[in-house]
Protein backbone atom coordinates (compact mmCIF):
# COMPACT_ATOMS: atom_id res chain seq x y z
CA UNK A 1 0.00 0.00 0.00
CA UNK A 2 2.82 2.41 0.88
CA UNK A 3 4.64 1.60 -2.37
CA UNK A 4 1.51 2.38 -4.37
CA UNK A 5 0.97 5.70 -2.61
CA UNK A 6 4.61 6.65 -3.11
CA UNK A 7 4.41 5.72 -6.79
CA UNK A 8 1.23 7.75 -7.29
CA UNK A 9 2.64 10.73 -5.38
CA UNK A 10 5.82 10.71 -7.48
CA UNK A 11 3.70 10.46 -10.64
CA UNK A 12 1.58 13.45 -9.61
CA UNK A 13 4.66 15.53 -8.78
CA UNK A 14 6.27 14.66 -12.14
CA UNK A 15 3.04 15.50 -14.00
CA UNK A 16 2.78 18.84 -12.19
CA UNK A 17 6.41 19.66 -13.00
CA UNK A 18 5.98 18.78 -16.67
CA UNK A 19 2.74 20.75 -16.91
CA UNK A 20 3.96 23.73 -14.91
CA UNK A 21 7.60 24.06 -15.96
CA UNK A 22 7.81 22.05 -19.18
CA UNK A 23 5.08 24.15 -20.74
CA UNK A 24 7.38 27.19 -20.55
CA UNK A 25 9.42 25.59 -23.30
CA UNK A 26 6.52 24.62 -25.55
CA UNK A 27 6.61 25.89 -29.08
CA UNK A 28 4.49 28.90 -29.92
CA UNK A 29 4.24 27.69 -33.53
CA UNK A 30 0.82 26.42 -34.66
CA UNK A 31 0.19 22.72 -34.24
CA UNK A 32 0.27 20.32 -37.21
CA UNK A 33 -3.39 20.71 -38.09
CA UNK A 34 -3.25 24.51 -38.10
CA UNK A 35 0.01 24.54 -40.07
CA UNK A 36 -1.37 22.13 -42.68
CA UNK A 37 -4.57 24.15 -43.00
CA UNK A 38 -2.52 27.28 -43.66
CA UNK A 39 -0.30 25.46 -46.19
CA UNK A 40 -3.31 24.10 -48.06
CA UNK A 41 -5.03 27.48 -48.10
CA UNK A 42 -8.08 26.83 -45.95
CA UNK A 43 -6.76 28.06 -42.59
CA UNK A 44 -8.88 31.20 -42.84
CA UNK A 45 -12.07 29.10 -42.74
CA UNK A 46 -11.44 28.00 -39.15
CA UNK A 47 -13.98 29.03 -36.54
CA UNK A 48 -13.50 29.39 -32.79
CA UNK A 49 -14.90 26.62 -30.64
CA UNK A 50 -17.72 27.15 -28.17
CA UNK A 51 -15.11 27.09 -25.38
CA UNK A 52 -12.94 29.82 -26.93
CA UNK A 53 -13.96 32.30 -24.22
CA UNK A 54 -13.41 29.89 -21.33
CA UNK A 55 -10.84 30.73 -18.62
CA UNK A 56 -8.39 28.04 -19.84
CA UNK A 57 -8.82 28.43 -23.60
CA UNK A 58 -5.71 28.08 -25.78
CA UNK A 59 -3.82 26.36 -22.93
CA UNK A 60 -3.55 29.61 -20.96
CA UNK A 61 -5.04 31.06 -17.80
CA UNK A 62 -6.78 34.11 -19.27
CA UNK A 63 -6.63 36.15 -16.06
CA UNK A 64 -2.78 36.01 -15.93
CA UNK A 65 -0.89 38.58 -18.02
CA UNK A 66 2.46 36.75 -18.30
CA UNK A 67 2.34 34.15 -21.12
CA UNK A 68 4.80 31.70 -19.53
CA UNK A 69 3.17 31.83 -16.13
CA UNK A 70 -0.29 31.64 -17.70
CA UNK A 71 0.56 28.50 -19.68
CA UNK A 72 2.22 26.83 -16.70
CA UNK A 73 -0.72 27.59 -14.43
CA UNK A 74 -3.19 26.27 -17.00
CA UNK A 75 -1.16 23.05 -17.20
CA UNK A 76 -1.12 22.65 -13.41
CA UNK A 77 -4.87 23.31 -13.21
CA UNK A 78 -5.43 20.71 -15.94
CA UNK A 79 -3.38 18.10 -14.08
CA UNK A 80 -5.25 18.82 -10.85
CA UNK A 81 -8.63 18.58 -12.60
CA UNK A 82 -7.72 15.23 -14.16
CA UNK A 83 -6.45 14.01 -10.77
CA UNK A 84 -9.69 15.09 -9.07
CA UNK A 85 -11.91 13.44 -11.70
CA UNK A 86 -9.83 10.27 -11.60
CA UNK A 87 -10.00 10.18 -7.80
CA UNK A 88 -13.79 10.52 -7.86
CA UNK A 89 -14.03 7.74 -10.43
CA UNK A 90 -11.80 5.45 -8.34
CA UNK A 91 -13.89 6.13 -5.24
CA UNK A 92 -17.11 5.37 -7.11
CA UNK A 93 -15.71 2.11 -8.48
CA UNK A 94 -14.43 1.08 -5.04
CA UNK A 95 -17.77 1.89 -3.42
CA UNK A 96 -19.58 -0.16 -6.04
CA UNK A 97 -17.24 -3.14 -5.63
CA UNK A 98 -17.71 -3.13 -1.83
CA UNK A 99 -21.51 -3.23 -2.19
CA UNK A 100 -21.16 -6.33 -4.38
CA UNK A 101 -19.14 -8.25 -1.75
CA UNK A 102 -22.02 -10.66 -1.11
CA UNK A 103 -21.75 -12.08 -4.61
CA UNK A 104 -19.06 -14.65 -5.36
CA UNK A 105 -16.09 -13.33 -7.28
CA UNK A 106 -15.34 -14.86 -10.67
CA UNK A 107 -11.77 -15.63 -9.60
CA UNK A 108 -12.84 -17.47 -6.43
CA UNK A 109 -11.77 -21.08 -6.37
CA UNK A 110 -14.21 -23.84 -5.57
CA UNK A 111 -13.08 -26.80 -3.51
Amino acid sequence: MTRTRTFVLIGVVVALLIAGVGSWYASSAPDGLEATAEEQGFGSTARDSAAADSPLADYTASWIGDDRLSGGLAGVIGVLLVLALTSVLVLLVRRRSTTDDGAPRPDARRH
